[in-house]
């Protein structure tokens, strides 16, 4: 099942793509009553089901996209599954073994696997959506590199989560561009300002269900950039799995419904060239995962 958030006639609504992906069945039109405003309101209204009716409202979603009676792609703006992500981005570095070697030979610095996953947070005042623009950010940085990566999307309150019930806890996936500075990240000798400047979070296209995806997820992951292929990984590869990340992050830390978690991007980023392949203005980025889509945007 695949969820979208969408612009209509300029009113921000909740969707299901049919089972084609050629339109877009609105959430209100389904559950009609108390329909929820944003993706990250009905995650929590599913989350909070003591009624036991979240059963009966995937059936209906599943029930309406097959039917394919809904508004064409083509009327509507696709935005960011969850545009304004109320807690940011909970991020992974180095979570490849290929990208932990090509950074340090770009570092030169050594190539160790990390003994403990790497976590980083990324504000986002608003994520763009497919076929969004980033912006170049010129004045302040000449080294905008791209990173593709599978993100989670947590689906209800957790803590001290064992990795074996990790599943229990995620809503879906979507992909995300983790956009960064690379020489801001340098210079300030952390990474939370080169990965936050306002438009470097795109992400989507669609938010696609746990049940449409097997646990834990070995996906083809992979990275165009003006059609050349820069990233080619699967998912199977991370170095910290998914259960370990939500298990392990979890540890003293509250984990809530809509937290995304962004699990980190194979080798074939620009700093990982030589000489290097940052972005420019007119690029045109294809972010692609098995299974979920196809999310693309273009550098102003």
């Amino acid at each position: 099942m695949y969820l979208v958030t969408f612009l209509f006639e300029r009113q921000e609504s909740l969707g299901v793509l049919t089972s084609d992906r050629q339109q877009i069945i609105p959430l209100e039109t389904i559950i009609q009553q108390s329909t929820p405003g944003t993706m990250v309101e009905f995650i929590e209204m599913l989350s909070q089901d003591s009624a036991g009716n979240s059963d009966a409202y995937f059936e209906q979603l599943q029930k309406a996209a097959d039917e394919k009676n809904g508004l064409s792609l083509n009327s509507v703006k696709v935005l960011a599954p969850i545009p304004r992500p109320p807690r940011g981005v909970i991020c992974m570095g180095k979570n490849y073994q290929e990208h932990v070697q090509e950074i340090a030979e770009a570092t030169k610095q050594a190539a160790d696997i990390p003994k403990y996953p790497v976590y980083f947070h990324k504000i986002v005042d608003q994520a763009p959506g497919h076929q969004d623009n980033i912006p170049n950010h010129n004045a302040i940085t000449k080294a905008l590199d791209y990173e593709v990566e599978l993100a989670v999307v947590i689906g209800k309150e957790g803590k001290n989560i064992p990795a074996e019930k990790a599943e229990e806890y995620i809503f879906g996936y979507t992909i995300l561009n983790d956009i960064t500075a690379r020489d801001l990240q340098k210079r300030h000798q952390q990474w939370y300002k080169g990965k936050s400047l306002d438009g470097t979070c795109p992400m989507g296209p669609y938010l696609v269900h746990k049940s449409a995806i097997d646990f834990p997820p070995a996906l083809n992951i992979q990275c165009y950039v003006n059609g050349e292929l820069r990233q080619n990984d699967n998912t199977r590869n991370l170095i910290y799995d998914i259960p370990h990340i939500i298990s392990d992050f979890s540890r003293g830390l509250t984990l809530k419904p809509g937290d995304i978690i962004s699990t980190g991007t194979p080798s074939g980023v620009g700093m990982g060239f030589k000489p290097f392949k940052f972005l420019k203005s007119g690029d045109k980025i294809d972010c692609n995962i098995e299974q979920i889509g196809t999310l693309t945007n273009i550098v102003e």
